[in-house]
């Protein structure tokens, strides 16, 4: 009898380890980014502003008294690579959520498994499709472009634009807020005269732009894409003598871009979270305090300018942090209190998440800026 109770104790042992989490005392977190390849400038800053805050974190206990262990994958921005990657970290590695992708087309590719696999998904995609329509597993924290539209076509009002032409690269960032930009354009009395796509790779885009400027009605450009030729099209209208103005997606919030296309970014116009403005934010501003850290830390440490992109890595990464605080290593519990997570100030604004709404941000968390002097500045309309 007493060889069959240590059986029972044992046996009763075993089943009680199953049910713990794998590595107790670990919370794995997978996250996917285009460390390297054509989008590296997203992804480069997003690890490291998310392995940044899990040390930090590590370095003060963890969370609950448990360490996180980072897993990043470079996608290198390829979807095929970012489907891999997220069937790996959900089936094999057994995370608790991924944060990333860096791209809207990578992130659309494993919304389904992130679902299937019943695994919080924080994508740092910018294309409001990734939550529109809402899936339970699935956030973002990068600003809706329908929002940054709004805010474009607003500023336009104002300046008296009415007739204007749209470009964006064959991307899912760009067919995306292409697709934004026709469909919002009645709501503003703005006509879009031209709608044209290019591809990511291009170089020039000379013809591009002269096709464009034999049409004498079009009186601005909206430029919608997060490629290289966000310079290159700033280059070759100054090169062409054409001065109409130059509008860009929320994606033009590198500075990296305006040295890139040097005297020719001067005034272009774009929406934009604070972090590129913190410092002349009021001291009443929620997010400063915030910012003002995230900047020193970053290009203290990287000896790079902090970068909007870097900051939706840190928002993803911190919001999770939020879930695993009530949830821990439960997806379901993780995914529940970040849906009802309300009032966090992040990098892209106050988040505010609901069952509806799984961005979590209003229109004001954008501002205008511009380009003066090389620089990124509050747009004041002049």
């Amino acid at each position: 009898m007493r060889k069959m109770g240590i059986k029972l104790l044992v046996a009763a042992a075993a089943v009680c380890m199953l049910a713990l989490p794998a590595h107790a005392g670990t919370l794995k977190v997978g996250a996917i980014f285009a460390v390297t390849g054509p989008a590296s400038f997203l992804g480069g800053p997003e690890a490291r502003s998310a392995e940044m805050l899990v040390e930090a974190i590590n370095a003060k206990g963890g969370i609950n008294g448990d360490k996180i262990e980072l897993i990043i994958k470079d996608s290198g921005a390829n979807p095929a690579k970012a489907i891999s990657f997220a069937k790996q970290l959900i089936e094999e590695e057994k995370v608790v959520a991924i944060i990333g992708p860096s791209t809207s087309g990578e992130s659309m590719k494993i919304k389904k498994i992130a679902e299937q696999g019943k695994t919080p998904l924080l994508s740092c995609g910018a294309a409001e499709v990734i939550v529109n329509p809402v899936a339970s597993y699935v956030f973002k924290t990068p600003q809706k472009d329908s929002f940054a539209v709004k805010k474009i076509y607003g500023e336009m009002q104002k300046m008296g634009i009415k007739k204007i032409a749209v470009v964006a690269g064959n991307t899912g960032f760009g067919k995306a807020g292409k697709a934004q930009l026709t469909k919002i354009a009645p709501e503003f009395g703005i006509e879009v005269l031209a709608a044209e796509t290019y591809d990511k790779k291009a170089t020039d885009l000379t013809a591009l732009v002269a096709k464009l400027m034999a049409n004498k009605d079009i009186q601005a450009v909206v430029n919608w894409s997060i490629v290289p030729a966000q310079a290159i099209i700033a280059k070759n209208m100054r090169q062409a003598g054409w001065k109409v103005p130059l509008f860009q997606s929320h994606g033009f919030g590198n500075i990296k871009y305006v040295q890139a296309a040097g005297a020719a970014a001067e005034g272009i116009i774009f929406p934009a979270g604070r972090l590129l403005v913190a410092d002349s934010l009021p001291d009443s501003d929620p997010q400063k305090k915030l910012l003002l850290k995230y900047k020193h830390d970053y290009e203290s440490r990287f000896k790079e300018e902090a970068s909007t992109f870097g900051g939706h890595g840190y928002d993803a990464m911190a919001i999770l942090i939020e879930g695993m605080k009530k949830g821990g290593a439960d997806r379901a519990k993780v995914r529940d209190a970040i849906e009802n997570l309300k009032g966090f100030a992040g990098i892209g604004g106050v988040f505010n998440f609901s069952p509806e709404d799984h961005n979590g941000l209003d229109i004001d968390s954008f501002v205008m800026l511009t380009v003066k002097d090389g620089k990124f500045v509050l747009y004041d309309g002049k």
